[in-house]
């Protein structure tokens, strides 16, 4: 499985130059060098991590996010999000290095690319905690599922949703683009949609799962929301 990974991972990223590099118009774009590194590097290190910690939930993650039981809502979000996700990508690449519409100073860059990096320490201890943490939304009966109410959970009910706004932030400040951090708002709110939808069907499916939100509060941010 982890060779599995890292030729997926290896793909993932080739695919990702092609795009942001080609909608550049130019290889002399450091941002984007130090994004596909810092995603690439770090995103092999936590898979590999929960390859040998969780087996079960890493197979489940490296399903990607669509499969074919998935539920017909969560398909069509993710299809959304996936378009937006490439289109806030090209739009960065327009921005900061085809006709260079905005400037973001070095330091932003820097603070973005620590956001990305706590983006996926949240993800990190989202998969510690959850066995159950897959792409897609699904009970889990053949695994056991479960309600899981400690780390991350016991502060907010999405940690892995809440550890994505931190990423989706710091990728366009990373990059080096206002326009790509404009197109962020789009993203937060499907992220949004799907939180609720999420928790509809396991209030519905998952036992326990009432009880555990009305213990706790908060979806995404701690005294917000």
């Amino acid at each position: 499985m982890v060779a599995q990974l890292i030729i997926k991972t290896a793909v993932w990223l080739a695919g990702l130059a092609v795009l942001l590099f080609v909608s550049a118009g130019t290889l002399h774009w450091p941002g984007a060098w130090v994004y596909l590194a810092e995603i690439g590097v770090i995103g092999t290190a936590v898979g590999i991590w929960l390859a040998y910690y969780d087996p079960g939930l890493f197979a489940e993650r490296l399903g990607g996010i669509f499969t074919s039981a998935q539920r017909t809502w969560d398909r069509a979000l993710m299809m959304v999000f996936a378009a937006l996700w490439i289109a806030s990508l090209v739009l960065s690449a327009f921005d900061t290095a085809r006709f260079q519409w905005s400037h973001v100073p070095p330091w932003l860059q820097v603070v973005g690319a620590l956001l990305i990096a706590l983006g996926y320490y949240v993800f990190y201890l989202t998969f510690r905690e959850n066995s159950y943490a897959a792409p897609v939304v699904a009970i889990q009966s053949e695994r056991g599922h479960r309600v899981v109410s400690s780390g991350p959970y016991a502060i907010v009910r999405h940690p892995m949703y809440a550890g994505a706004l931190p990423f989706f932030v710091g990728t366009p400040l990373l990059l080096g683009s206002w326009w790509g951090l404009a197109a962020t708002p789009l993203l937060i709110a499907l992220l949004v949609i799907r939180a609720v939808k999420e928790e509809r069907t396991l209030a519905d499916e998952l036992p326990g799962y009432r009880d555990y939100a009305t213990r706790v509060r908060y979806r995404l941010v701690p005294h917000i929301w």
